[in-house]
Formats: C-alpha cells, structure tokens, sequence
C-alpha cells in the first residue's frame, strides 16, 4: 500500500470557472480532490462553487480537509452560486486574490482552464523561476489539454528564451496521482544569477501589507 503522508499542508489548484466540454476534466477535477483527501492535504482554491473549481472544491470538502475559497468581491455573484463551499475569503481585487492563494500553499496544480488559470499558473512558475519562492508547479494535463503550452516552452527552450533550468520548474503528469507523486519529489533549482537574486519577501511568506496593496 502506498505510503499517503504528504509533505504538503496545502495546495492551491487554479482551474476554470467553467466545466469543460469533455467529461474527463470534470473527472479529473474530481479525482485531484480525492487524491488531496487520500494524502490529507487541504486546498485553497479560486474560490468559485461553479465549473472545475466546484467540482474539486467539493471533493476535498466532501472528503473532510480544509478547503479555502479566495475571491475578489466583484466576481462573488458570478462564481458562488448556493452555499459556498468551506472558508471563503472575500478580497478587493484579483492580484490579492493571487497573492494570498500563494501565500497559503507548499504547492500549485493547474487543472485545465481558460485565461484566468493560464495567467494564475505563467505568474507562480515565473515567481520561482526568479527564486521568490521555491515550491512545484504542475500541470495536470488531462487528455493532452496542456500539450500545446508544453511545445511553446519547449520552442522557448530551444530558442534561448528560457533555460533548460527554468523548463524543469514545470511538472506534467497526466493523472492526480502521479502529478502528486511528482511534486513530492521535486527539488528545486536554480541558475547562477536568480540563486545570487535577493528578495525582501519571499512568497511562502507575503506579508499582509503586502497583500493589502
């Protein structure tokens, strides 16, 4: 039987607001929530009770972990529709919205999405990649949703706009449990000019004013 303790207290999903048009995302998105209940681990999320980010919210919930909805004000009555589903945390704009999700996680999972999840997971696998935090990035890549933005990077690699060093920052798996298995296992690196990089404050640890502006 596999050894389910988990180095992770929390991880945050970014996913879309919306289900998708294949079942698999929906069942994805459902399968991500038990694996975080399987290995005890508690999510913080978008905070939406609608789409994908319904879905995996509710399996964590159902599943008796903690889960943490962070929400703009302005997209409340778009994304909650009924009960909220555990904390929910109203907050003025979307870039505190961000800062806190990442501020509450060891670890990101981007399930499929639009815009919104795409921005969400291109920020933190930048923020690492410039050394303001050091915790695994991985992409949940459904059916090959997330093959494309693979290539890209990897023409991006080729052309010599990103490192072979900051490719590796990304983890692609294509169910929850391997994709879990392999954030466990990551270990972060970094080159000789973001290791010399010094930041006042590191993510794990954004500072309330911080957030606040």
């Amino acid at each position: 039987m596999e050894d389910t303790k988990s180095r992770f207290k929390r991880i945050c999903v970014f996913c879309g607001s919306s289900s998708g048009k294949k079942p698999t995302y929906q069942e994805a998105a459902v399968e991500l929530g038990k694996e975080l209940v399987e290995r005890k681990i508690d999510l913080v999320y978008g905070g939406g009770s609608v789409g994908l980010m319904g879905l995996v919210s509710q399996a964590v919930h159902d599943g008796g972990r903690h889960v943490l909805g962070v929400i703009p004000k302005t997209l409340t009555p778009r994304e909650i529709t009924g009960d909220p589903v555990g904390e929910v945390k109203t907050v003025s704009d979307m870039h505190q919205r961000k800062a806190e999700m990442a501020r509450q996680a060891d670890a990101f999972i981007a399930l499929p999405g639009g815009y919104g999840t795409l921005e969400e997971l291109l920020e933190v696998i930048t923020w690492a990649q410039l050394g303001i935090h050091r915790k695994p990035v991985g992409l949940l890549n459904v059916d090959g949703f997330y093959n494309s933005l693979l290539s890209f990077v990897d023409k991006a690699v080729d052309e010599g706009f990103i490192s072979p060093t900051a490719r590796r920052i990304i983890i692609s798996a294509p169910t929850a449990k391997q994709l879990v298995r392999q954030l466990e296992e990551y270990v972060p690196e970094h080159d000789e000019i973001t290791s010399k990089l010094v930041w006042e404050d590191r993510l794990n640890y954004v500072s309330e004013s911080e957030i606040a502006t």
